[in-house]
This record gives structure tokens, sequence and C-alpha cells, in this order.
């Protein structure tokens, strides 16, 4: 559990370097100004989200410099704080906002939606962002934090696939996350929504018939997903009848699409080398597109700095690393502009295209023929 330290000049100054890192908080209040005055205010969480931080990222830059890798976990209260007081935040709101605007009928029906659009981007951008980073870490408190927050988008499955599958098999056609290269968005997207589900249930089975147990037991986390999920979706349902059932659904998806967004930019056409019998090189830094703009970066508390994450998993995020253009292939911006250019393949494979070929040629001029790595169902043994 996290302690509240005592108040100094060395605790503020801690605070203060954390600072950036919470303003993800601005959303919540933006969310109930949309619930309230409706208008145009609906649309101001993905104003933010999206073009806020897109423009503060071209006056503020980027941020290059790496933290101590030797920093205490007091050093770090302030920065786990943030990740951990949203869960609450973000249950009040969601479910606080659904009821008001259920109840007092002020909104039509397209505010309605045009405002839990706004929720589900908040969810999808900062809800499962934290609980990414929170299924990472030790502390059963923690990722008991990440499941609830994760039973808000109805994507619970998101921590085994992404924990036993995803970081285990990056860059490989075992990984369904990996996004192949000129895989558009709008293909990538189905393929990943039907597949995870069932490579995490596989995973969670694996694991458990090595510890010689059935499919069905209890420590199997598809039960307390299956549990969690079917609480929410009661509670929304008690709070706004069908109207808030359908709400709620319609956040939960938007939030969803905004993970996979994430995740198809994260990794598109990157690969690792095979190496013969089924085996793949180890992870390493060029695995993972890197982006070290830093607002976006504040928002995505490091994210960004996915090379890093890939190749240290187990590190919090304030102490990601970022790597320049010799050790990892490059971003030409944040994520919020990435997000939506991937929305549109021609856009898309215009500006990403051209680098993957180069990523290829500079760290794999060996490899003549691509084509074995190019679907999810290609031959390589396994």
């Amino acid at each position: 559990m996290t302690s509240f330290p005592i108040v100094s000049h060395e605790n503020m100054a801690r605070f203060a370097r954390a600072a950036p890192f919470w303003l993800s908080m601005m959303l919540i209040p933006l969310a109930w100004i949309g619930a309230v005055f409706g208008g145009w205010t609906v649309i101001l969480m993905p104003l933010a989200t999206w073009y806020m931080f897109s423009i503060l990222d071209a006056f503020v830059g980027r941020y290059e410099a790496n933290a101590d890798l030797e920093t205490t976990t007091d050093e770090l209260f302030w920065y786990r704080l943030v990740t951990i007081i949203w869960m609450p935040l973000q249950f009040i709101t969601l479910f606080g906002v659904l009821w008001y605007v259920t109840s007092t009928g002020h909104l039509g029906t397209l505010e309605k939606f045009a405002l839990f659009f706004g929720i589900g981007v908040m969810s999808g951008t900062v809800g499962i962002v934290y609980a990414h980073e929170l299924a990472h870490q030790k502390p059963k408190f923690e990722r008991w934090l990440a499941d609830i927050l994760l039973s808000m988008a109805l994507y619970s499955h998101f921590r085994s696939e992404h924990l036993l599958v995803h970081h285990r098999y990056v860059g490989t056609p075992r990984d369904p996350v990996t996004a192949r290269y000129n895989e558009n968005f709008h293909r990538y997207f189905p393929r990943v929504f039907w597949s995870q589900p069932i490579s995490a249930f596989k995973a969670e089975r694996a694991m458990l018939a090595r510890k010689n147990l059935p499919w069905y037991h209890r420590s199997n986390p598809f039960w307390r997903y299956l549990i969690l999920q079917s609480l929410m979706i009661t509670l929304a349902c008690l709070i706004g009848g069908w109207a808030g059932l359908g709400l709620f659904v319609f956040q939960a998806y938007i939030a969803i699409v905004q993970l996979e967004v994430v995740n198809y930019v994260e990794h598109y056409g990157l690969t690792r080398k095979h190496l013969g019998d089924g085996k793949y090189e180890h992870v390493k830094p060029r695995h993972s597109w890197n982006a070290d703009h830093r607002a976006s970066n504040w928002l995505l508390i490091n994210l960004q700095r996915h090379s890093d994450h890939h190749y240290k998993p187990d590190r919090r995020f304030p102490l990601l690393q970022t790597y320049d253009q010799e050790d990892a292939p490059q971003l030409p911006y944040g994520y919020p502009i990435m997000t939506m250019a991937a929305m549109i393949p021609p856009v898309w494979r215009r500006v990403m295209n051209p680098r993957v070929r180069e990523w290829r040629k500079k760290y794999y001029p060996e490899i003549e023929d691509w084509a074995p790595y190019k679907n999810a169902t290609n031959p390589m043994p396994r």
C-alpha cells in the first residue's frame, strides 16, 4: 500500500517533478462540465487528449533525459499515487455521469453519445494506460486496481494477453497485437479484437496445466474478469436501465478502439529475427517505436518510451529510458497525432512505410525476403 509522506521541502520538490503527469486529472472535471452544460462542451475530453497535448508537444518539444535507475520507492511516491487514485475517480465519474444524464434528461441523444464518446476516450487514453502500468507491478493491490479499470472497459482479458502473450511473442507471428507491415488499422482491429481473448485464455489455461490444474480452477483470473465485468454491466443497468447499459457499452467500445490503435502504432511493421526451429532473437529496443515527445508522455505516463518498456518490462513509468535513433526506431510525432493518422490508411502508409523499410535495411540488411514475416499465419515453425 502507498503511505503518505511527511510534508517537507524535499517531498514538495518531488511532487513538483511528478506534477506534469497529473495533468490527466483535468479530464475528470471536463466530463462533468459536459454532463452539466451539454452543447459543445461534450467534446472537451477528446479535444484535450488528442489536440491540446499535440499542441503542447509542438511548444514544449522533446525530453531526451533519462531518470536515475537507482531512484528509490519513496522518491516515486507522487508518480505512483496518480495511477492509484485514478481508479476510484474514473469509477465515480463514469457511473456518476451515467446516473446524471439518464436521470435528468436535459441532454439530447446526440449529446449523450458525444459525451460518452469522450468518456470512452478518457477510459482508453488514461484508464487503460494506467491499468497497463498497474498490471505490471508486483503488489496485488495494484493488480486489482488494474483489473477494476479494465472491467470498466469490458476488456479484462487484456491483462492476461498483455503479460503472457504480447510481451513474450512481440514482433513474431504468435503475437496478435503486433501490426503487420501494410496492414491497415481497420483490418487490424477486428483481427485483434477477436483473437486476443482466445490467446489470453489459452495462455492462462497453459499456465494452469503446468500446475496440473484444470482450466476451470478458481485461480484462473478469467473468473475474476467475468465477475468484475458482470458487476459493471449490472451497475450500469441499475443506474440507467437499457439506456444506461447502451451508453456504458458504447464508452467501453471507444476505450477499446483507443487502446488498440495505440497497440497498432507501437509495433507497426517491426519484427524480431527468426533464428530457426521456431525461435526468435531476444526483444531489444529496436522492436518498438520510440517517442520522446514531452507533453504526450505526460498524458500517457511515458508509454511512448515503449522501446524500453519491452526491453525492461518491470520498470515503473518514471524510470523508463528513451533511446536515440541509433538504438530504436523513432516516431515523427507523439501518439495523439500518430493514432489519428492510423485511422486514415493512405496517410499512415505514406508516413510509416518508408520508416519501416529504412528500419529493415538498418538492422537486418541480411534479410532479403520479408514475405515470411508478413502475416499472422506465416509458415514459420511455432
